[in-house]
């Protein structure tokens, strides 16, 4: 399956967080949303790409964002790296169960692995992909170029890319 490009509309995603709650992405509309997809809990550049969310939680917030990181970790685990990392204000969700069924349904699952890839998805605010982005396993995702982007969809431009 191809990842999802710009321009189509989000699947539905509901996930639980590290706390149990469930994170229906529907119900952000009015946001910009950055799904951070990472494939495992406990590795280092996934804690470093979920550290780097957290640093700038202020940040997306003041550019009326909502960023989550998404993996296929079960709750418990989730909520266990978010307390060792002490993450407090991003939302850690699992796509434990069905088993990858977010990262499957955006096209971003690696079969072979049984995770998902490392990838940045924006959605804009009316639950439209607007910027898609893989990365190398043992990339940290640019935060910056994130902001750079959350912030453009937030005053209107027009930079919706894959």
């Amino acid at each position: 399956m191809n990842p999802i490009r710009a321009g189509e509309p989000l699947p539905k995603i509901a996930l639980p967080d590290q706390d149990r709650n469930i994170v229906d992405v529907a119900s952000l509309q009015d946001r910009v949303v950055l799904l951070s997809f990472h494939p495992l809990a406990w590795t280092g550049v996934c804690t470093r790409q979920m550290e780097s969310l957290e640093m700038n939680a202020d940040v997306f917030k003041r550019a009326n964002a909502f960023a989550v990181g998404i993996s296929v970790d079960p709750v418990p685990s989730k909520k266990a790296w978010a307390n060792s990392m002490h993450i407090e204000k991003t939302r850690l969700l699992s796509d434990f169960w069905p088993h990858g069924k977010a990262a499957r349904d955006l096209g971003l699952f690696r079969k072979m692995d049984g995770f998902s890839q490392r990838a940045a998805v924006l959605v804009d605010p009316d639950g439209i992909i607007c910027f898609v982005k893989i990365y190398e396993l043992n990339e940290v995702p640019n935060v910056d170029e994130l902001i750079e982007k959350i912030q453009a969809i937030s005053r209107g431009d027009d930079v919706c890319t894959t």
